[in-house]
């Protein structure tokens, strides 16, 4: 019996660790996201603007891009500036990019810097796709690189950046890799020659 009652109070200590450690910030986690649970990131860096300094999550992203040779992923928000500049050099400098936007957030990114995004976009290794409802749009996006997942997540009234959790579980990648693929499957690929400033239904066409 004491190895019972132990063994139930381990599995409750690391329940509360996983909920002290995301409690701040639940409501932005994946909740159309099929097969996401939040001990998928027990382990996961936790990166939030702190007190007079608001960019860790911002850096913290630019990190991950910086350091891996292929990135997938979606989201609905235009990403800041800096870190649509690091995604486009990662491009050209020969990272494999899959990604998919909704019609605004890919009408936002290319009128960020058209002539930076065209020339990413049509490289080789860029695949950009579009999708019209993606699952959690209005509050996150999800990232895999070559050894970690990533969700980034967004106030949902202003789309800021308000955190970036990420982990290398093997449990999590999997759950990241089947989510990232069943959005692309019902996504439509865009071709980057048609991309137009402003103009949704020439993004989609």
């Amino acid at each position: 019996m004491g190895e019972f009652v132990a063994s139930h109070f381990f599995e409750l200590r690391e329940a509360m660790s996983i909920e002290r450690k995301l409690r701040d910030i639940w409501q932005w986690l994946p909740r159309e996201m099929e097969g996401f649970s939040v001990d998928l990131f027990a382990d996961a860096v936790v990166s939030r603007p702190g007190p007079g300094y608001p960019y860790e999550p911002v850096e913290r992203l630019m990190h991950l891009i910086e350091n891996t040779d292929r990135m997938r992923g979606f989201d609905s928000i235009v990403q800041k500036s800096i870190n649509n500049e690091t995604v486009c050099e990662a491009v050209l400098n020969g990272m494999d990019l899959e990604y998919v936007y909704s019609p605004v957030a890919l009408e936002g990114t290319y009128a960020w810097n058209p002539e930076r995004v065209m020339e990413a976009a049509i490289c080789d290794n860029c695949t950009v796709y579009v999708h019209d409802a993606l699952p959690d749009g209005d509050r996150c996006g999800l990232g895999i690189v070559d050894d970690r997942v990533g969700i980034c997540c967004h106030d949902i009234d202003t789309g800021a950046l308000i955190c970036v959790i990420d982990t290398d579980s093997p449990e999590a990648r999997e759950w990241a890799i089947s989510t990232f693929d069943r959005v692309r499957q019902e996504a439509r690929p865009i071709d980057p020659l048609k991309f137009e400033p402003s103009v949704s239904s020439e993004l989609t066409s």
